[in-house]
């Protein structure tokens, strides 16, 4: 092996290049392989769908999302490609296929492909057999397995009618489609989940063991060359047990180094811009795709769905229950989404929806009764006391007695937006 100085740079680099890869898997495991975890979604090859709106009761998932309920699926791309069909749909949704790198092999959604039917095909890097009569496109994916956490917009309260267009996604093998006999496969023995081994020197042996899945890429090629050079070649007979104590020394430093290096990158990092997209737009950009799962995995770029919010008020301080707060928006500061936005709180350090008097939970363009003055302008009032006044209580946005804050998202972004120049109001204390 390598002299310990360059070992221990190398580690570095394969913690860097693998950060995200290892953050998926923890996901990829629990849903799709761990068929005791209480996250398993029934394996590769089918949907699960979360039809319900979230309510203060779910304390499982943070940060929860009423506006596009979920629907996860992971799909072996191996042996064949997979089918995956949608009707037309008359509102926002997304079926975003992220590769084992957390980067975007493609989308299908409202604000890409359209509204319109369409059917797709999903191949991983060894199909070589083009676009077949009768596909509106093909999504090739760079490793073997891929992942969709796909979204459908609530509207109207409707359940009913958001489960009718969640399980109008179809997805099926390409023999199935085709008629064909199904290729044969072999069984993956997948390395068990240990959130401990996420932060200790074992990453490597999982980061090698999924890379088996992962062809060399052109972008890649020679941090992928210098992580072989020290057994990380992909085989997936790496095993840090068998490195003699030097070279276990000098993982483990390289592993610290690079646990540092993420920290402090990500600590500068104020805004979702640039962290999240396709191969393309993410090709060699391994900081920014680890920022990305870090602080959201799974996050889409912001001309598809953007984030932002308050944690403090126009003072810099921490925004809480005690204070009555105004968010006024000029008309000229109202988000520009194509589909819609939404401000939901929630309460920390929980994270999660905050129980109130009229079960409101978020606010936005779409919420019924909203009040603009005359200049176009609209002001929320975040307060934990109902405003008596009917046109502020109309605006209201109910906080807890404790600490909070607001998250805002758009849907199909301007170019302010995409570009990540667009800027929120400051929340403000009521005078």
């Amino acid at each position: 092996m390598s002299q310990p100085t360059d070992v221990r740079t190398i580690a570095r680099d394969a913690y860097t290049f693998g950060y995200a890869m290892i953050e998926n898997y923890r996901t990829l495991y629990e849903q799709a392989v761990d068929t005791a975890d209480p996250r398993y979604t029934g394996g590769f090859g089918r949907y699960r769908h979360y039809s319900e709106p979230f309510s203060p009761a779910n304390t499982d998932i943070v940060t929860p999302n009423n506006d596009t309920p979920y629907s996860w699926g992971w799909f072996d791309l191996r042996a064949e490609p997979w089918v995956i069909t949608v009707p037309e749909i008359d509102r926002f949704y997304i079926l975003p296929f992220h590769d084992l790198y957390t980067v975007y092999a493609g989308y299908i959604s409202a604000a890409t492909t359209g509204t319109g039917p369409g059917r797709y095909l999903l191949a991983g890097p060894s199909w070589t057999g083009g676009t077949p009569d009768g596909f509106d496109g093909v999504i090739t994916a760079s490793t073997d397995f891929v992942g969709c956490l796909g979204r459908t917009a609530f509207t109207d309260g409707d359940v009913a009618e958001l489960r009718r267009i969640q399980e109008s996604y179809e997805a099926v093998p390409f023999h199935t489609y085709a008629g064909t006999a199904a290729p044969s496969i072999a069984p993956v023995d997948w390395p068990a989940w240990d959130e401990a081994a996420a932060t200790d020197v074992r990453f490597f042996d999982t980061l090698d063991a999924l890379l088996r899945f992962a062809p060399v890429l052109d972008e890649d090629r020679d941090v992928r060359e210098r992580m072989a050079s020290v057994g990380l070649d992909g085989s997936g007979s790496f095993s840090t047990t068998a490195l003699s104590d030097d070279d276990r020394s000098a993982f483990e430093a390289g592993l610290a180094d690079g646990i540092a290096h993420l920290d402090e990158v990500a600590s500068q990092t104020a805004s979702s811009t640039g962290l999240f997209g396709t191969r393309e737009e993410m090709s060699g950009r391994y900081d920014s795709r680890n920022i990305g799962a870090k602080k959201g995995l799974y996050g889409l770029p912001p001309a598809i769905a953007w984030y932002g919010g308050w944690l403090v008020d126009s003072a810099g301080q921490h925004i809480k229950g005690a204070t009555d707060y105004t968010i006024t928006f000029t008309a000229e500061q109202l988000p520009k989404a194509r589909f819609f936005w939404s401000a939901t709180l929630y309460t920390l350090p929980a994270r999660l929806l905050s129980a109130n008097e009229i079960d409101r939970y978020s606010i936005g363009d779409r919420t019924p009764g909203i009040h603009y003055a005359a200049d176009g302008s609209l002001t929320l009032y975040v307060q934990h006391r109902p405003p008596t006044d009917p046109d502020e209580r109309a605006n209201w946005l109910p906080s807890p007695e404790g600490p909070f804050t607001v998250i805002i998202r758009a849907y199909g972004g301007d170019e302010s937006i995409a570009s990540g120049t667009y800027r929120l109001p400051a929340i403000t204390p009521r005078s």
